[in-house]
């Protein structure tokens, strides 16, 4: 199974074991009370859970040493784990649903999916472009932006992604 990082935890914070909480996931909501993850340093369960300050509380994590000893910790979930948890709205993937999946237009693979960029306007799909592609002088890879305008559908079980105008961005780079 492989591990995905969804926090990392900072410094102490006060006389109780508390710690700065950054949350790497877009599921704020799997961090409640008893939950259990997979840590650097060991299983580690909720006890605490203050997304407004940023803290978070560990059982048995009762002072500031013990909080000092998880500083720069990850903690873990697995690809199973998180839909088990975590309930997708409609036209909502997982990042590790859509890497890996080939993109097609109008029926002609322009690439595989590599990475996921994160930006205000929009998250944009980095595609690392077919090979036949880059022998026909096309750039190497390519940004498509991840909204309707440009993508179609979306089949995570075939980890494919049909768009539409990505050749055009293609051609551009």
């Amino acid at each position: 199974m492989k591990k995905l990082a969804v926090a990392r935890l900072g410094r102490s914070v006060g006389l109780k074991g508390e710690m700065k909480f950054h949350d790497l996931s877009d599921f704020p909501e799997q961090f409640r009370e008893g939950a259990i993850f997979e840590s650097d340093r060991g299983e580690l369960q909720i006890e605490r859970y203050n997304p407004k300050r940023g803290t978070i509380k560990f059982k048995g994590v009762d002072t500031p040493e013990d909080a000092k000893r998880l500083t720069n910790a990850y903690l873990y979930s697995t690809q199973e784990k998180t839909k088990e948890q975590i309930a997708l709205d409609e036209g909502e993937y997982f990042w590790f649903d859509i890497l890996d999946s080939l993109v097609y237009e109008d029926g002609e693979l322009l690439g595989r999916v590599e990475d996921i960029a994160r930006y205000p306007a929009a998250d944009y799909l980095l595609v690392r472009t077919d090979e036949n592609l880059v022998g026909q002088g096309f750039a190497r890879s390519f940004m498509i932006p991840f909204i309707d305008k440009f993508v179609e559908r979306v089949d995570t079980d075939a980890k494919r992604i049909d768009v539409t105008g990505a050749k055009e961005i293609l051609e551009a780079s």
